[in-house]
């Protein structure tokens, strides 16, 4: 069993295969401590995946088809077919809104049901795995030298949670945009929402940004949109969980205030997703199911409790920016503008 302070991945990987297990980066603990996690059981992804060591809606549909490549690496004689199967519907069940889990654990069910052999089986569905995470590479980088196109020389960009490497199998979705144009040599400074109430922003992009030499600024969600009325933002990118048919596009709870400023006072608001996050069986938002979270991570901050005993409180995950809000869906096939009528 290795050490963690053994283990390692390499930059700007939140997620790698290693000799037929797994490792990702604990995201809980950051910015204080890089933990990195191994292991070979399906059961620890899920777990990972519902209390967000593991977030980003590329990465957990990564994370999962991962998940079912170690389980058949581990029970490669052993009633292979239906231990999948069992794994496939456990981590179906870990989050309710990212589209990037259910295409990925589709990807690997229908490999599964086609492939009846034990041996083959275990081939087939490592490889499925494997494509689906260098897919997944292949596409952030497209998704950055697309969005870069966008962006000025001295651009001043205003983003909400963390959209890098630590939520995708690559470098980012709206981070590989401003990835891609730092080391275009443009003069680039990141506006980063603190992210409430699990601070996504403050912990995991500013960690990213900082490690990767970008300027950048933490500011409370609430200030946002006094910042874009102070004609301090020049154009608006956040990323992905699920895109209806009609271009709804379902965030990050605090996304549809930044579209409903940007909006105000014209200034344009994009959306970085690979193609993988459209649900093209979903034709609008509303049909878009928003997970609810404790009511605890509102009521206390961090470990410590801030309102009173028995408060009750509302913690939609996500929230939906009407379609008409968004200037443009960068995808790793180029920009895309509206009408949003996915096929």
């Amino acid at each position: 069993m290795n050490l963690e302070e053994d283990l390692t991945l390499p930059p700007r990987q939140a997620i790698d295969w290693v000799d037929g297990k797994v490792r990702f980066i604990d995201q809980r603990l950051l910015p204080a401590k890089l933990k990195i996690v191994e292991t070979d059981d399906w059961h620890v992804i899920a777990r990972a995946i519902k209390g967000l060591s593991l977030r980003g809606a590329p990465l957990i549909g990564v994370a999962a088809a991962l998940g079912v490549a170690v389980t058949a690496v581990k029970y490669r004689n052993s009633r292979l077919q239906k231990k999948l199967l069992s794994a496939i519907d456990g981590l179906y069940a870990t989050r309710p809104t990212a589209a990037n889990l259910f295409w990925a654990l589709d990807r690997m069910k229908e490999i599964v049901v086609q492939t009846p052999d034990d041996e083959d089986l275990v081939e087939a569905v490592v490889k499925e795995a494997l494509d689906i995470l260098e897919d997944d590479r292949r596409r952030c980088l497209a998704i950055g030298e697309a969005g870069n196109a966008l962006i000025s020389e001295t651009a001043r960009i205003l983003t909400i949670c963390n959209t890098g490497f630590l939520a995708t199998g690559g470098e980012g979705t709206a981070l590989s945009v401003v990835y891609r144009a730092h080391e275009a040599g443009k003069g680039v400074h990141v506006w980063i929402c603190e992210t409430r109430p699990l601070l996504q922003g403050a912990r995991l992009t500013a960690w990213e940004l900082k490690n990767a030499g970008i300027s950048f600024t933490l500011l409370v969600d609430s200030a946002a949109a006094g910042l874009i009325a102070a004609g301090k933002v020049d154009i608006c990118i956040i990323g992905a969980d699920r895109i209806a048919k009609n271009g709804d596009t379902a965030n990050k709870i605090g996304s549809y205030p930044l579209a409903l400023a940007c909006r105000m006072h014209n200034i344009p608001f994009y959306v970085a997703a690979p193609e993988s996050t459209i649900d093209r069986e979903c034709p609008d938002g509303s049909k878009i199911i928003i997970e609810e979270r404790s009511p605890d991570e509102v009521t206390g901050f961090g470990s410590k409790k801030v309102a009173p005993d028995d408060t009750p409180a509302w913690n939609p995950a996500f929230d939906v920016v009407p379609a008409d809000y968004i200037t443009g869906i960068i995808t790793e096939n180029g920009v895309l503008e509206a009408p949003y009528m996915f096929e």
